[in-house]
């Protein structure tokens, strides 16, 4: 009779800790779904971002021969192409038409009246002194100067014209081609196009702002969802606050959702810097050049990213900053929620082991992941002010010249998610000094 009611009593302590596991074995499947997808979309807004900074990279633009090539081509075709002359301007340039005119006819004059020494020469003087009257041939002038102008003013000149101009500009280009970095840099845009499979930059720039817009919301609906599975299990532990037979199983199951924000926060872009010429407008020739969104620098890094840019350095100041925040701010915080897992469940022995019990309660002051969060913060508002100021310094506006910059830096959703793993490891902290059946000090 004893034994069938130890059991029944068993089975009714049982069945609550199992319908507490399987509730929060679901948040925590929805959880790691939406920081797998956080990770996902985080990673494929880097690698979007990089090409995205890279066809509109300065280079590509600003400082391509190519680029310039093409604008002031279609400058030149208008502007030969839409050749028209007032009247006035046609009467200046008919005027300095005739100077020219008058001014070869005096040369020529020179050369024929010039002495001559041969006998050939002598006859030649002769004859044009005597049948070429060069007063009939510079009264002459001002009606070949019309006939010139009329000439210029021709549309199909004009045209022979503007294909004389491009044929210059052509040889121009023609000579860029021929250079290695060129054919580089046109060998890794046609890429880029194939790999998005479009057919020019504007529609390559299009494709890549909708699918970041198109992404950005997600990931940031992706870090509420996450932030939301870790409010509902701290809204178990306010609900089960009494249930002391639960708090072991609570904490435990708490810990897994630890380690999921501690990994995503890890690996998910926390920082971006972005600095960019949004427009540059100037004018040449009476007509306007514009090139817009010139980036100028980008980079997007994790935590991670970041240790792993430090430890591959030469220098070994770099690489022992590297390992300091890989062990302080990585693997640290990993043992200590492994450690107070262990502590809960292990058996007294255990649970009091000296380093078990250091890195579950007293391991806190040594972590830098608070220090890490403060430091990123910092470095946005320390970077985002110098870019700023530096920034506005090329902003420049008049008639002939306007150039605008925009600083597109910002905080990612890696931030908000490592920063909700401090606080709420904190928390945990907290919960374990109140619900350790063992010696806490």
């Amino acid at each position: 009779m004893e034994t069938q009611e130890k059991y029944t009593k068993e089975r009714k302590s049982f069945l609550p800790k199992l319908l507490l596991i399987l509730a929060l074995a679901l948040l925590l499947g929805a959880e790691g779904y939406f920081g797998f997808r956080l990770h996902e979309l985080s990673d494929q807004q880097e690698h979007i971002k990089k090409d995205y900074s890279n066809i509109n990279n300065i280079t590509y633009g600003l400082f391509s021969v190519q680029q310039w090539k093409d604008n002031v081509s279609k400058i030149v075709h208008h502007q030969v192409g839409n050749l028209k002359m007032t009247k006035k301007q046609k009467k200046v340039l008919q005027h300095e038409v005739e100077q020219v005119l008058l001014a070869l006819i005096n040369k020529a004059e020179g050369l024929v009246n010039k002495p001559k020494k041969t006998l050939s020469g002598k006859i030649q003087k002769f004859a044009i002194k005597n049948f070429v009257n060069s007063d009939s041939i510079k009264a002459q002038v001002p009606g070949f100067a019309r006939k010139i102008i009329a000439e210029v003013d021709n549309p199909k000149n004009k045209k022979q014209l503007s294909k004389m101009a491009i044929g210059e500009f052509n040889e121009i280009a023609n000579e860029e081609k021929k250079d290695s970095a060129f054919v580089a840099n046109a060998a890794a845009i046609k890429t880029m196009y194939q790999k998005y499979h479009v057919s020019s930059t504007e529609l390559l720039n299009k494709k890549l702002v909708a699918s970041l817009d198109e992404i950005r919301g997600k990931t940031y609906a992706y870090s509420f969802g996450m932030l939301a599975c870790v409010v509902v299990v701290l809204g178990f532990w306010w609900g089960l606050r009494k249930r002391r037979d639960l708090h072991v199983t609570l904490f435990v199951m708490s810990l897994f959702f630890a380690f999921i924000l501690l990994a995503v926060g890890l690996t998910a872009s926390m920082i971006e810097v972005d600095a960019r010429i949004r427009s540059l407008d100037f004018v040449l020739l009476g007509e306007h050049i514009l090139f817009k969104d010139q980036v100028l620098f980008f980079q997007s890094k994790s935590i991670m990213d970041v240790v792993r840019v430090l430890i591959s350095q030469p220098g070994i100041d770099s690489i022992l900053v590297g390992v300091l925040i890989l062990v302080f701010s990585i693997l640290f915080p990993v043992v200590k929620l492994s450690s107070t897992g262990i502590h809960l469940l292990g058996n007294k022995r255990l649970a009091e082991n000296g380093v078990i019990k250091y890195f579950a309660f007293q391991s806190g002051k040594w972590s830098m992941a608070d220090v890490i969060v403060i430091a990123i913060l910092m470095a946005y508002i320390g970077l985002n002010g110098l870019l700023e100021g530096q920034l506005q310094a090329l902003n420049i506006k008049n008639d002939s010249l306007t150039i605008l910059t925009t600083n597109n830096t910002s905080l990612q959703p890696g931030y908000i998610i490592f920063i909700s793993f401090v606080l709420y490891g904190l928390i945990l902290s907290t919960i374990l000094k109140f619900i350790t059946p063992h010696d806490a000090h």
